[in-house]
């Protein structure tokens, strides 16, 4: 059974990408455009920046997850039919959504089970980023208003903003179902170029601009790992926390699901380095990796007899 609903769409203004984001984001703030958000239950939607690479070839959509400290892609590791990537405790991140088709899709977002735009207990038929065709998004946070948001950044279990809220249950995997749209009469058209309306302009004025350089973005990412607690043999699970303020705008657009149903669903776990070597998702390390540089690493010798 298919559910007209309203939406919006976020715009950043042309030259302003936001200057917290420092040298450490500058690998991808060229590519910052509109981004699409839809939010579903409340018949509304949202759209903010967006842009870069993907992993794996999926029919509808691919999921990146990019570290902010090191600007960097995390490598996807592929382990008894699941997607696995390291997170390092204190680095915050990026999700990256990619649009593989021809037509809009809408995103229904969420990490350790949330929402990532109500903050609800997650759900397929709530609200969700809507994607132009062949677009992407990115999205740095649980979306706080339709200015700003809260970064993402890995944590330790205890600090992750689904156990602070009684939902430890489900830290460490990002989902995506992804909802083709019903499509319309070729006699009607909606307009593609919007910008964010008054309401989001005026929702924004209270805030102060973020403004830290990249130096400060890693004193604070060293701050939340010496916070952490100690770690024990076994390590705590890597949840995501509920970080900083920062400007993201969004305005609400128009999509209605072809289904009730989503068309396709993505999921990328995250945890520990550790823990995935624990697990089998990674190697363990060599003897020799182990055993560090030797000063005599191999004694005076000739060559044997044959045997």
């Amino acid at each position: 059974m298919c559910r007209a609903e309203s939406g919006m769409k976020t715009v950043r203004q042309q030259g302003q990408a936001p200057k917290h984001m420092g040298a450490v984001d500058g690998a991808f703030k060229r590519f910052l455009a509109s981004l699409t958000l839809a939010l579903a239950t409340l018949g509304a939607g949202l759209a903010a920046p967006a842009a870069m690479a993907h992993w794996g070839t999926p029919a509808l959509a691919s999921i990146d997850v990019f570290d902010r400290v090191d600007g960097t892609t995390l490598p996807v590791y592929a382990y008894g039919g699941q997607q696995y990537v390291v997170g390092t405790p204190g680095h915050e991140y990026t999700l990256r959504i990619r649009n593989l088709t021809g037509e809009r899709i809408l995103a229904v977002t969420s990490v350790d089970g949330v929402n990532v735009v109500s903050g609800e207990t997650a759900a397929p038929d709530q609200s969700g980023y809507v994607i132009d065709a062949y677009g992407s998004v990115d999205i740095a946070g649980w979306r706080k208003s339709l200015a700003r948001t809260a970064a993402f950044y890995f944590t330790d279990l205890g600090d992750s903003y689904a156990a602070r809220t009684g939902r430890p249950g489900n830290v460490g995997v990002i989902g995506v179902a992804v909802f083709r749209e019903r499509q319309r009469p070729i006699a009607y058209s909606q307009p593609r170029d919007r910008i964010a309306g008054a309401d989001a302009a005026a929702e924004a004025a209270p805030h102060a601009q973020s403004n830290e350089p990249a130096a400060q973005l890693q004193e604070k990412s060293a701050g939340r790992l010496q916070r952490s607690a100690p770690m024990a043999e076994t390590p705590s699970p890597l949840g995501t926390g509920h970080g900083r303020d920062e400007a993201s705008y969004a305005t609400r657009v128009a999509f209605e699901r072809a289904s009730s149903a989503p068309a396709e669903v993505l999921a990328v776990r995250y945890d520990r380095r550790e823990a995935l070597v624990s697990m089998g998702v990674l190697p363990r390390e060599s003897y020799y990796a182990r055993r560090g540089p030797q000063p005599f690493p191999g004694a005076l010798r000739f060559v044997p007899d044959p045997r």
